[in-house]
């Protein structure tokens, strides 16, 4: 959206930012709506999906605020963990164009839940301890939750959703039934519909959901 920010002044876009990520906790989300487009979007653990150049729909803080001219709080879902946030929307003008200023924060009430060292597996009927590290990616298949080290899977207690919230950053969902380590990514492909396809070292092949494409690539950085 490289017009939205020549036309409107990039210098108040950056003061706005460096003003809040100055005040603001250091794991708040902040975006920035101007009319129809968001312009701006810095996420450092919460992320709710919106992307620079993201039409702004109804259902949204900044469409509330558009509507009210006021401050509006509602509660947010994140598409990555299936976790709710806090977000609030304050109404803004930049060169005399209506806007919103969205800020994100963890609910009140929730507590960060401890990182895992590691995750118990069943195999028959024996648990086997596995380091996270060890661990090349879960899969959720049959309303069961698995992780294979290696090639061999072991069926887990934990939920996706649990395993979002405390896994490591070097793992990452790229797909409502896979969330992989990093670390084990063999290589970045693409299939015969020219979707993204990510193979494990143990050479395993996953596709990679239109609705954590974004993410990935910014997460890898490619």
């Amino acid at each position: 959206m490289e017009s939205i920010y020549s036309n409107l002044g990039n210098d108040v876009i950056v003061q706005y930012a460096s003003l809040l990520n100055d005040w603001m906790p250091h794991d708040a989300t902040i975006a920035i709506a101007l009319e129809s487009d968001y312009i701006y979007y810095d996420h450092k653990i919460i992320d709710i999906g919106i992307r620079d150049g993201h039409k702004v729909v109804e259902s949204s803080i900044a469409h509330a605020v558009y509507e009210s001219a006021r401050k509006i709080e509602k509660v947010i879902h994140s598409p990555f963990n299936d976790t709710d946030y806090r977000g609030i929307g304050y109404p803004i003008t930049i060169q005399d164009k209506k806007g919103a200023l969205i800020v994100i924060l963890p609910t009140m009430n929730s507590v960060s839940p401890k990182t895992l060292q590691f995750v118990t597996g069943r195999n028959e009927d024996e648990w086997q301890p596995i380091p996270i590290e060890e661990v090349s990616f879960f899969e959720s298949l049959n309303k069961k939750n698995w992780c294979y080290q290696q090639q061999q899977p072991y069926q887990i207690s934990l939920t996706m959703k649990d395993l979002a919230c405390r896994l490591p950053e070097n793992f990452i969902r790229i797909h409502r039934s896979y969330i992989i380590n990093i670390r084990n990514i063999s290589k970045i492909t693409r299939d015969f519909a020219s979707n993204l396809c990510i193979i494990m070292k143990c050479g395993q092949q996953l596709p990679v959901s239109q609705s954590y494409v974004a993410n990935v690539r910014k997460t890898l950085e490619f």
